[in-house]
């Protein structure tokens, strides 16, 4: 499942296990694009402050959001752990965690549905061969029914309950950095969580509900960029081009097209794992990006699904272009600049010197060409002497025969 969307996960170390639970979080999420995409349309025409302003079509807004997308995100968590029954389940027991809380269910989809999955999983190895012939159907309805009502109401009573304290924690977490003009830090934890294959939790599951709210007050939200700016992304990838290791520069100019284009970020997190002092430049350059929003007063209407440039343009309100597009901008001049100045700018990226090898070249030819004089000379001096004493002989023969 999770080679899908993110690379293979090998190892069972601590980091090995969080990108492992961040590959069946984007397995949930992308399937689903499509419908945040929808939604996303739907919202930057249709609502008060949007480019075609429609009461009615307007109502389909608080709809999607609140039930259609939590329960897409449920059934598809479902179907990952039990095939088509865990997806029905799954999409029963979401309907729980909407029901009982007052903000969009996403963290609560994801973790009720492939619960929920898990357990009638559990049920049907239970009732594995033990059924009598022609009950199979009535015992395999019954018991999913079973199961996902009372997961439903386990979502309604419990965790939809405790997903919403969360979320709203969170939002006063936000709150306050944003009242102190702190909004950058949040960048600190952000990135990294990113880089760790947990993206889409966090855009989401967190900052997506809380951004649906400020929106629906002041027609726009800073926090649907905080994790979808694409601009750390690139210029990370940026100065992988241009000062990265010489075996990955061929790659990197397609990365750049499927994240920045497609909007896909999961495929510069690599780029990171492989040299971890590299999440200093997504850092610095997603800070940069949200201290420019928050000066240009930049926002988006909702959640640009998938991060690309189009669909962040897409969700921008009227008379909005200037802040988020230098926001993206700055983001990726940053994050260039620090990536570069971390791989020294070349110097740094690991490539074997390219003087060492005619260096060693050179030198074994003239240590062949000394050692060859050094014979020749040898050779000549042995011959030199024994011409010597072959001169010494004839004339001491000669006196003899005087």
């Amino acid at each position: 499942m999770a080679s899908v969307y993110t690379p293979t996960v090998e190892g069972t170390g601590v980091k090995a296990t969080i990108q492992r639970i961040g590959g069946h979080l984007a397995g949930m999420i992308m399937p689903n694009i499509g419908a945040f995409i929808a939604w996303g349309l739907i919202t930057a025409l249709f609502i008060p402050t949007g480019w075609l302003p429609n009461a009615t079509l307007a109502e389909l807004v608080g709809p999607i959001i609140s039930s259609l997308l939590p329960i897409l995100i449920g059934y598809t968590g479902g179907r990952m752990v039990h095939g088509q029954r865990g997806a029905v389940v799954g999409a029963v027991a979401t309907m729980g965690v909407v029901v009982g809380a007052d903000v969009p269910m996403f963290l609560g989809a994801m973790i009720i549905g492939p619960l929920a999955a898990y357990i009638i999983k559990l049920v049907d190895k239970l009732f594995e061969d033990r059924i009598k012939p022609g009950f199979e159907m009535l015992v395999d309805n019954f018991s999913a029914g079973i199961v996902g009502a009372a997961m439903a109401i386990l979502g309604a009573l419990g965790i939809g309950p405790v997903v919403e304290q969360v979320t709203k924690f969170a939002g006063s977490g936000v709150e306050w950095l944003v009242s102190n003009n702190l909004l950058p830090l949040a960048s600190v934890l952000v990135e990294p969580a990113k880089v760790l294959f947990l993206n889409n939790a966090i855009n989401h599951g967190v900052l997506g509900p809380l951004g649906v709210t400020e929106a629906a007050q002041a027609g726009k939200s800073i926090l649907f960029m905080l994790e979808s700016n694409p601009g750390p992304g690139l210029g990370l990838l940026l100065a992988y081009m241009f000062f990265g290791p010489r075996l990955l520069r061929a790659s990197t100019p397609a990365a750049i097209i499927i994240q920045f284009f497609g909007g896909i970020h999961e495929i510069y997190f690599p780029y990171v794992l492989m040299k971890p002092r590299m999440i200093l430049a997504v850092i610095a350059g997603g800070a940069a990006g949200v201290a420019t929003f928050m000066i240009t007063g930049a926002g988006l209407v909702a959640t640009p699904a998938p991060g690309s440039i189009f669909a962040v343009i897409t969700m921008t309100p009227r008379g909005g272009w200037f802040g988020v597009i230098l926001g993206v901008v700055i983001a990726t001049g940053v994050s260039f600049l620090v990536g570069a100045a971390l791989l020294g700018f070349g110097k740094a990226s690991g490539d074997p010197k390219e003087e060492e090898q005619p260096a060693t070249e050179e030198a074994s030819a003239a240590e062949a060409e000394i050692a060859g004089s050094d014979s020749d000379s040898d050779s000549g001096s042995n011959e030199k002497a024994n011409d010597n004493n072959g001169a010494r002989k004839d004339g001491a023969h000669v006196m003899k025969e005087v």
